[in-house]
């Protein structure tokens, strides 16, 4: 006769789709009922995919069945499938298969916008979302080493390419579609039809958010993404310097007056892990980003702090959430992601839209100047 203890045994070999982990050390199983041969089992999952729960039926009965029970029952709880959102007022999306678009921005470069891009979009992943990873730095497209793909070569399918699938989630990015060491020296207009084709020619599935490193500053790119898609939400990052902090005001002012929702602020750099002590200290600063979150209504969703294995995974293509998730970085990237996703989804139920502001005018500029 079978137990609990051996029905949660089994379900420990029961792994969510697309990860090495299982739904009981993801602590997604909520509750065992035993009656006799007759068993069901209450899991919660944090992705609205119809696929995942069909799979996650099909495995968890083919485990239990081999305990010898007659009637199993699985109740699968899933969120609601968030709501598209649209533009009201251009009643533009180019990618309509993507629910979500976040833009993860910076007042300049070098803060560690593009390994929060990475961290933040594996973690959605790993929280069981379907997610999407764009590297639309033109000018500095570092995402593919930073996953391990940066001798990859695309797939063309008929006009479209096919995003690269790494660590649960989908990505492609500039370097990855030119020469490699190649410098692009673009005008405006090549950036903006650049940051089009990105979101209208890569075959993305229906993804639950798509997560897009944008180059540093306020400029092109930044107007052509608001034109063409709904973003549901914006990141800052920065690091605690108060030079860093006077760009971002920018970056967080350009938020403002594209009518994009702030989910928070990164600060990047904040704190030194030393390891051999595990012993924190503050050798740039630490919790200066406090006031600038306040003065722009949002918060600081992370203080992500130096430590070698972040510079390590970046150079190895292997992200720090990922690899060590029990690391102090790895454990607040998931925090970063879990907060980012409850600004998404708030957004979506209060009918909030991005965006609204953000219309081309007759001579091509944006109604909305960010300078």
């Amino acid at each position: 006769m079978a137990t609990i203890a051996d029905i949660n045994e089994k379900l420990k070999s029961v792994t969510y789709p697309g990860f090495t982990k299982s739904i009981v050390d993801f602590g997604f199983v909520k509750d065992v009922e035993l009656n006799g041969d007759n068993v069901i089992v209450d899991i919660e999952i944090t992705s609205s995919a119809p696929e995942v729960e069909q799979a996650l039926k099909v495995d968890i009965t083919k485990e239990l069945s081999t305990l010898g029970l007659q009637n199993i029952q699985i109740m699968v709880r899933k969120p609601q499938a968030p709501k598209q959102q649209s533009n009201s007022q251009s009643g533009k999306n180019i990618a309509p298969q993507v629910k979500n678009f976040v833009m993860v921005s910076s007042g300049k470069g070098g803060v560690g916008k593009s390994t929060t891009s990475v961290n933040l979009a594996v973690a959605l992943a790993m929280q069981g979302k379907k997610v999407g990873l764009l590297d639309a730095d033109i000018y500095g497209p570092n995402i593919p080493r930073m996953v391990g793909l940066e001798d990859a070569e695309p797939e063309i399918v008929g006009n479209k390419v096919i995003p690269f699938k790494v660590y649960g989630i989908e990505m492609m990015s500039m370097g990855s579609l030119i020469d490699k060491g190649q410098a692009l020296m673009w005008r405006g207009a090549m950036v903006m039809k650049a940051i089009t084709q990105l979101l209208q020619d890569i075959s993305w599935s229906e993804l639950d958010v798509l997560v897009i490193d944008m180059p540093p500053g306020t400029g092109d790119a930044q107007l052509t993404l608001a034109q063409s898609v709904p973003v549901a939400a914006g990141v800052n990052v920065t690091t605690p310097q108060h030079v860093a902090l006077d760009d971002s005001k920018r970056s967080l002012d350009m938020f403002t007056k594209l009518h994009i929702p702030v989910a928070g602020i990164v600060e990047n750099m904040s704190g030194f892990i030393c390891p051999s002590c595990d012993t924190e200290s503050d050798i740039f600063g630490k919790g200066t980003c406090d006031e600038l979150a306040k003065e722009y209504d949002t918060k600081v969703i992370a203080n992500i702090p130096i430590e070698p294995s972040i510079r390590i995974g970046g150079d190895e293509g292997k992200p720090i959430v990922y690899f060590y998730p029990d690391s102090a970085s790895g454990k607040r990237y998931l925090q970063a992601a879990e907060m980012l996703w409850e600004n998404i989804q708030d957004s979506n139920e209060k009918g909030i839209i991005g965006n609204e502001a953000v219309q081309p005018t007759t001579n091509g500029q944006s109604g909305c100047s960010t300078h």
